[in-house]
């Protein structure tokens, strides 16, 4: 299958190409902004599961590229608005107000921080900075706070998805992404009191994903991450009772929590699933893009390697069959 065959299509792959995205996810984080305003205010941001990098783009476009050529950066400021009052104190006044005025613009006037982790490596981006580490791994969450200066993280965002790399009876995975969800649901009403799950118009219908935007970390008093296991076993109800575990008392019976599930996104724009005619050029005949970034090192290089030795090495043999 051509790459105009998907372009024709997979609309938001063809737009992402275009717009210079690394991946057609990066309209999934735009359209869940555009119905949360998740990026208002947000000076510290770290993106889970970051490569290719869409995301990661998407930060750096709505985030770090306005606060950089903003009229109120440091550089503007000093040359734009200080200079009427140097020219008028004298010269060693004039060195202490630059220094106080470069101080400070540095402190008030920061550019966003925002860290990208994943195991795979990505190309640079630039207002990034990427860290090559497991997000489950206590050392990369010190790492990520050390970039912070020990400050917490304004907004957290993550589309990852679990490696499954064999086969499983399919009521087992059935019975077992229920539970999973069911926790995860739980967990997160533990921590945020508002909760939504959020299907994106980019996403397509065929697939089950959706995003849980979580808002107003409120963590429970006295909460202690090393705890967070005995916390889920003894939550209780939403009611109050003590004498329920974690899942009757919030996923079962009259006290059942709900989780409200959003569209988000042009409702009369694009259709994930739609075909759409590829567009004409004055050539007359249409040209596919390449990808904007392609994998550094993705998972499947060395699959791909192996696979490559494996061929050699039969050939090889049976030219050493054919010889004999």
């Amino acid at each position: 299958m051509g790459k105009a065959s998907r372009d024709k299509r997979d609309i938001y792959y063809r737009k992402a190409k275009e717009e210079g995205w690394r991946a057609r996810s990066a309209f999934k984080l735009l359209q869940i902004d555009e119905e949360f305003n998740i990026f208002e205010g947000v000076k510290r941001v770290v993106d889970l599961c970051a490569a290719p990098g869409s995301w990661s783009q998407v930060l750096s476009r709505k985030l770090f590229l306005p606060a950089k050529l903003s009229p109120a950066s440091g550089k503007f400021c000093l040359f734009g608005k200080v200079p009427s009052l140097l020219f008028a104190v004298s010269n060693d006044l004039i060195v202490k107000l630059i220094t106080f005025y470069l101080i400070k613009i540095c402190r008030d006037g920061d550019l966003p921080l925002i860290v990208a982790i994943d195991l795979q490596p990505m190309a640079p981006i630039e207002g990034v900075i990427q860290v090559q580490g497991d997000i489950t791994n206590a050392r990369t969450a010190e790492l990520v706070i050390r970039h912070f200066d020990g400050c917490k993280a304004d907004l957290v965002v993550c589309d990852g998805a679990p490696d499954v790399s064999v086969m499983i009876y399919s009521y087992w995975l059935h019975d077992m992404d229920e539970f999973v969800q069911s926790q995860l649901i739980l967990a997160l009403k533990l921590f945020f009191p508002i909760v939504t799950f959020a299907k994106p118009k980019s996403s397509r219908n065929s697939s089950i994903e959706a995003f849980a935007v979580c808002e107003n970390y409120s963590p429970p008093e006295g909460f202690n991450e090393k705890d967070l296991h005995r916390l889920l076993e003894k939550v209780g109800s939403p009611s109050g009772a003590d004498d329920l575990d974690c899942r009757s008392g919030w996923l079962e019976g009259p006290n059942k929590v709900y989780i409200p599930f959003l569209a988000c996104g042009d409702l009369s724009g694009y259709d994930s699933d739609q075909s759409y005619p590829l567009p004409k050029v004055a050539e007359g005949t249409y040209q596919s893009l390449d990808p904007v970034q392609p994998p550094i090192a993705p998972p499947y290089k060395r699959a791909l390697e192996l696979k490559k030795a494996s061929s050699h090495g039969i050939r090889e043999l049976e030219r050493l069959s054919l010889d004999s």
